[in-house]
């Protein structure tokens, strides 16, 4: 028998974790699916952005099998279940671009103070104390939990345990892009480059094929990391094809401290040692200039942009019309 919902909120999103196939040949009889969604308004990310008035998605366990108009769709398909959604956008899943998912247990830990500061005299000192992999299991399950209630399918993380961090992903049904942690001082998992170098190459093999999980590198930053350690991270990141993930441009002191002892930019620096391609994703990405957005968009970087990240507000240099600039890869 087939059982109809009506869906309670306004905003009705499609779980992006359903891979989608094109639409099955035309049956004798009803194809019998799981789920029907129907009568709502449908926001497509296809190659059109078409946006389908009075659509219908169906469901099989985890495929969509076919979306279009509803009175199509529910000639075609007999449903165990239905949602109603009039009234109601159906959109695929949201994404977030940067995270760090077990940092959840250490939310308004301290504000008000400058990034480096909070960093180097909070962060930093509480994770070498509390981070273990039993404490990155359960801020991973929070935010998990908090993401999928708030629409969020998929999403790039960077952290420690990060082989934990993908079992518990996994186990939540959602799909990440998850980089382990390359730092040049001893981290809570690793406590040496080796160690670091060891660990992700495990991690990266044994995710590889994995339809959720994208296992990647993600050396922090250029002010926690020397040359070497940014160069054999991304190194060992494209000997798997793998993502690299990192923090760039995030605060005026990591600027002042690049032209300084490189004489360069931050995003010119990572240029310069061979880092930017389109396999990096580049976090904040704040502090840049016209040339750093030329460099960023011509090596096709993908920019998670933070223009509302304020730990160094009272410190910034650039003009109005230079700092802010959305940055996204073609």
């Amino acid at each position: 028998m087939t059982k109809t919902i009506g869906h309670p909120r306004a905003l009705l999103l499609l779980v992006a974790c359903l891979p989608l196939c094109a639409p099955g040949l035309p049956a004798q009889s009803k194809q019998s699916v799981d789920l029907l969604i129907t009568r709502g308004t449908l926001v497509t990310m296809n190659p059109s952005r078409d946006i389908q008035e009075d659509g219908a998605i169906a469901i099989k366990g985890d495929t969509i099998v076919a979306i279009g108009p509803r009175a199509e769709l529910s000639a075609r398909f007999q449903p165990k279940q239905i949602i109603d959604a009039t009234n109601k956008l159906v959109l695929p899943g949201f994404i977030n671009g940067h995270t760090h998912v077990p940092m959840t247990l250490m939310r308004g830990l301290h504000d008000d103070v400058t990034l480096h500061d909070w960093l180097y005299k909070y962060i930093f000192p509480a994770e070498a104390r509390n981070v273990t992999e039993e404490y990155v299991r359960w801020g991973t399950r929070l935010a998990a939990a908090e993401q999928i209630r708030g629409g969020v399918t998929t999403f790039a993380d960077m952290y420690y345990f990060e082989d934990a961090v993908a079992e518990e992903t996994k186990a939540a049904g959602m799909r990440g892009v998850l980089g382990e942690t390359w730092i040049d001082f001893p981290a809570p998992d690793n406590k040496t480059e080796a160690e670091m170098s060891a660990y992700t190459e495990k991690f990266l093999k044994r995710w590889q094929g994995d339809p959720l999980i994208h296992a990647a590198a993600a050396p922090h930053s250029i002010y926690t990391c020397s040359q070497k350690t940014l160069q054999d991270a991304a190194t060992l990141a494209r000997k798997y094809h793998a993502p690299i993930l990192i923090h760039t441009a995030e605060m005026q002191k990591e600027v002042d401290d690049s032209l300084k002892q490189n004489g360069t930019s931050p995003v010119q620096y990572l240029d310069k040692i061979g880092i930017l391609g389109p396999d990096v994703v580049s976090a904040h990405c704040i502090f840049v200039d016209e040339a750093d957005r030329k460099i960023l968009a011509q090596r096709q970087v993908g920019c998670v942009h933070n223009p509302s990240s304020k730990h160094d507000a009272r410190q910034r240099r650039f003009p109005r019309s230079q700092k802010c600039a959305p940055l996204v890869s073609p």
